[in-house]
C-alpha cells in the first residue's frame, strides 16, 4: 500500500499570539483549516488577518522545518545540492552555479534524510538555521514585511497607544512537538527577535523526489517531516508553506474601478506625474498585491482540476453566470460577466455588486491557487443575499476539503449558521461512513471560530451542537430585537383595546 505525499495534511499547526497589537490587548489564535474571525467592528479582525498574511510572507509560509531568510534558504538549497555535486560552499550563487543546482535538484533519484548528508553538507545546512546573521536577516525581513503590509513605518506604530511594548509570537508544531517559534518584541525605541528551531526534526526531515509516493512500509517513522518540491517551486515559494492570497473587503469597488485606478497610478509614476503629485500616497502591501493580481491576471491552463470545478460551481450556484477574461487590444485585462441563458456579456463594473464581489474569488480559483496555499477573505458575505451567504459557506468548506487553509472575517450569522450545519454534516459523515457521506462537510476539529471583543481580548468560541459557532452576542441581539418587537406589539394591542389611554395620560400629566 502506498500513500501519496499529497494525501498527507498540507498544513502544520500554527499558533499566533499577540499582546498590545493595534486594537488587540492580548489573544492567541490557533489557525485551523478553516479559521473564522467574528466580533464588532474596530476590534482587530483585519489587523490579525493582515498579520497572518505578513508572517506568511516573511517566513515563506509556515514551513515544517523552520523559518529562513532569503539568504538562509539559498544556503539550504546549496547544502542539498552538495549531496550530489561539488559546488563551492557560498551563501550566494553565481548564475552558472544556480543552473548547476537546478540540474542537480531535477536529478535527485531517491529519497533520503537530511541526517544522511555528508559532514560538509550537513554543517552547511545547519549554518543556514543557526547563525546570528540569519536571525538578523529574519528580523529585517519581518520588519520590512510588516511595514509593507500595514503601510506603516516604523512597526512600533502598530503598538496600542497605551502600551509600552508589543509582542507577536508564532509557533509551528505537529505530532505533539514544537518545530519552531519566533517572538518579536517592539517598543518605541527598539525591536528584538528571538527564534528557536528543533534541530532534531531538521535532521530527521526527508527529501522526496518530485512525484514519489511514501510507502506504508517505509523505513522512515510515521510523522517524519518531509520536503518535496521542484527546484522552480523551491525558488519561487521559498518553502513548502505554499502561496498566500488576500481578498480585502474593498474588492467590489476595486473590481468596478480597477481600470481607472491603474491609469491614475501610471500617470502618477511618470516624471510629469511626480512633479504634479509630489506627495504620492502609498498602498498597503495587501491592497497592492490584490491590485497586481487583477492587473496581471492570466488564466492558468494547468490549474488544479478541483479548483476549476470549484470556480464553475460558484458561478453556477451563486453567480448564475460566467466570469471570463476578454482579450483586449491594449493588453489590459477586461473582465466580463455573462448571465446563464444569454449570449450577451457585460463588464464587471456594469454587473451587480454581488458579481464584482465574488469575481476575484472565481479568478483566483482559475489562476493557480492549490492545496497547501493560504487564502484570507474579508467579509465573503458582503453584498450577498442570505441564501448566497450560505452558499459561500459551502464554497469555503470545499476549499478546505481541497487542502487550502482558509481564514475569513465575517459579520454574517447566516454564514456562521451554515458552517455549524456543515460541522453537523461532518458528524453524520463519521457515523454514516464514506458510502453514505454528505456531499460537503467539515469536521469540528477543522474549524476554529475566534471572537474579537471590545475590551481588546480574543477568545475562542467552542463548537456546540445546538448553537454551532455563533457568538453569544448574536443571540443577545436577536433576543433584544424580539423583546422590543413584543413590547411594541403589546402597546399596539393595548391601544386597540383602550383607545382612550393616550388622552387620559395627557390629562393626568
Amino acid at each position: 500500500m502506498t500513500r501519496k505525499i499529497s494525501d498527507i495534511p498540507p498544513h502544520p499547526n500554527v499558533e499566533i499570539s499577540v499582546r498590545n497589537f493595534g486594537p488587540i490587548a492580548e489573544g492567541t489564535v490557533d489557525l485551523r483549516p478553516l479559521t473564522v474571525f467574528v466580533g464588532p467592528s474596530n476590534t482587530g479582525k483585519t489587523y490579525f488577518s493582515t498579520l497572518v498574511y505578513a508572517l506568511h510572507g516573511a517566513f515563506k509560509g509556515f514551513s515544517r522545518l523552520g523559518p529562513l531568510s532569503s539568504t538562509g534558504f539559498t544556503v539550504f538549497l546549496k547544502a542539498i545540492s552538495l549531496k550530489y555535486s561539488e559546488l563551492l560552499s557560498k551563501p550566494t550563487l553565481s548564475e552558472k552555479e544556480s543552473t548547476d543546482v537546478a540540474d542537480v535538484w531535477h536529478n535527485i533519484e531517491k529519497s533520503f534524510k537530511l541526517s544522511d548528508l555528508d559532514a560538509a553538507a550537513l554543517s552547511l545546512l545547519m549554518s543556514a538555521f543557526f547563525t546570528h546573521e540569519e536571525v538578523s536577516s529574519l528580523k529585517h525581513e519581518l520588519q520590512a514585511e510588516l511595514g509593507n503590509c500595514f503601510d506603516l513605518n516604523p512597526i512600533s506604530a502598530l503598538r496600542r497607544l497605551t502600551a509600552d511594548e508589543m509582542t507577536v509570537s508564532l509557533k509551528v508544531h505537529e505530532e505533539n512537538q514544537e518545530r519552531w517559534h519566533i517572538k518579536l518584541m517592539a517598543s518605541e525605541s527598539d525591536v528584538t527577535l528571538n527564534r528557536a528551531v528543533n534541530e532534531a526534526l531538521i535532521r530527521d526531515t526527508v527529501i522526496f523526489p518530485e512525484g514519489w509516493e511514501l510507502s506504508a512500509d517505509s523505513h522512515f517513522p510515521p510523522g517524519s517531516p518531509f520536503f518535496q518540491m521542484s527546484f522552480e517551486d523551491a525558488c519561487s515559494l521559498g518553502w513548502v508553506g505554499g502561496n498566500r492570497y488576500y481578498l480585502p473587503a474593498a474588492r467590489s469597488g476595486i473590481m468596478q474601478s480597477h481600470r481607472i485606478l491603474a491609469s491614475s497610478i501610471i500617470e502618477r509614476v511618470t516624471r510629469l506625474g511626480l512633479e504634479r503629485f509630489p506627495e504620492v500616497p502609498t498602498l498597503s502591501g495587501v491592497m497592492a498585491h490584490f491590485l497586481q493580481k487583477i492587473i496581471l491576471h492570466e488564466e492558468d491552463r494547468s490549474v488544479n482540476s478541483e479548483m476549476q470545478h470549484l470556480a464553475e460551481t460558484l458561478e453556477s450556484d451563486v453567480l448564475s453566470g460566467e466570469i471570463y477574461l476578454k482579450p483586449s487590444a491594449g493588453g489590459y485585462p477586461d473582465f466580463r460577466y455573462r448571465p446563464h441563458g444569454t449570449k450577451e456579456d457585460m463588464r464587471i463594473g456594469q454587473a451587480s455588486s454581488m458579481v464584482s464581489e465574488l469575481a476575484p474569488l472565481v479568478l483566483l480559483l482559475r489562476s493557480g491557487i492549490k492545496p497547501g496555499d493560504t487564502l484570507i477573505i474579508e467579509e465573503p458575505e458582503a453584498h450577498l443575499h442570505p441564501g448566497a451567504q450560505t452558499d459561500i459557506a459551502i464554497t469555503l468548506a470545499r476549499l478546505v476539503r481541497a487542502g487550502v487553509r482558509v481564514i475569513v472575517t465575517t459579520h454574517s450569522d447566516w454564514l456562521l449558521e451554515q458552517i455549524g450545519n456543515l460541522i453537523l454534516e461532518g458528524e453524520l459523515e463519521k457515523q454514516a461512513g464514506e458510502t453514505n457521506a454528505p456531499p460537503v462537510f467539515l469536521h469540528k476539529e477543522q474549524v476554529g471560530c475566534w471572537h474579537f471583543q471590545k475590551n481588546g481580548k480574543i477568545e475562542e468560541i467552542a463548537y456546540d451542537r445546538m448553537d454551532g459557532v455563533e457568538p453569544q452576542e448574536y443571540a443577545d441581539i436577536a433576543e433584544s430585537l424580539y423583546n422590543r418587537s413584543a413590547e411594541i406589539h403589546n402597546r399596539l394591542e393595548a391601544l386597540r383595546l383602550h383607545p382612550e389611554l393616550p388622552k387620559m395620560k395627557a390629562e393626568t400629566a
